[in-house]
Parts: C-alpha cells; sequence; structure tokens
C-alpha cells in the first residue's frame, strides 16, 4: 500500500504533494496574500533622443499586506478615507490680533471712500 506524502498549506489546507492549488480563488487569495510586484518602463525615442520615459510600477496585495510593507497613502486621502481629513490651519487665532490686521484696511477704505466722495 502506498501512501503520497501530503503538504500543509498556509491556510490549513492539505493538498497531495505536487498539487497546486487550480481554482482562481485559492490562486487570488495566495497573490493578495504574499503581494505582487509588476514593474516596467516605457521609452519613446527618436534618432537616439529620448522624448518620454513612463516608469510603471502596480502592486497589488490585500490591505493587510500593504501597511505590512508600508503602504498606506490611502488611509490619509480625503477622497477615499471618511477618517482622512483635509490639512488643518493653525489654531485659533487671537481676537485682538485679527482686529489689529483687519484696522489698516478698514483705514483705506474709508480713506478712499473719502477721496470718492471729495471728487463728487
Amino acid at each position: 500500500m502506498s501512501v503520497q506524502p501530503s503538504v500543509v498549506q498556509n491556510s490549513g489546507q492539505v493538498l497531495p504533494a505536487g498539487h497546486e492549488p487550480a481554482n482562481l480563488g485559492d490562486i487570488l487569495e495566495r497573490v493578495l496574500d504574499r503581494g505582487i510586484v509588476i514593474a516596467g518602463d516605457i521609452r519613446v525615442s527618436l534618432l537616439d533622443i529620448e522624448l518620454l520615459t513612463l516608469k510603471l510600477r502596480l502592486v497589488i496585495a490585500s490591505v493587510d499586506t500593504a501597511r505590512q510593507i508600508g503602504i498606506d497613502w490611502w488611509e490619509h486621502d480625503p477622497w477615499l478615507s471618511s477618517r482622512a481629513r483635509p490639512p488643518v490651519e493653525p489654531g485659533p487665532r487671537d481676537p485682538e490680533q485679527v482686529e489689529a490686521e483687519r484696522r489698516p484696511r478698514i483705514a483705506r477704505r474709508a480713506a478712499s471712500r473719502e477721496a470718492w466722495d471729495d471728487l463728487a
């Protein structure tokens, strides 16, 4: 009686040795779990003069895998995450400082109105 050795995969499944998962779900789970990087460059040249270079980098991974390798840009993008907030301006300003900045503008407006009134 011959017994084939078995292999335990990360997901806990026991598969016969020499056989890899063949269905699309297993392959997708494996790619998302480990991640995959596709990189390529496209160069357009004319008479040995480089006109355009496109550097393409594509990372396919699950959110958890991306976080493990330090990719988390979607968490800080307000278009993609409700937790992301736009940059905050400096804290509340001193009311006296605001009033001091307004006084010269108000004085200039009043002076220009007086000048127009004198011309009329």
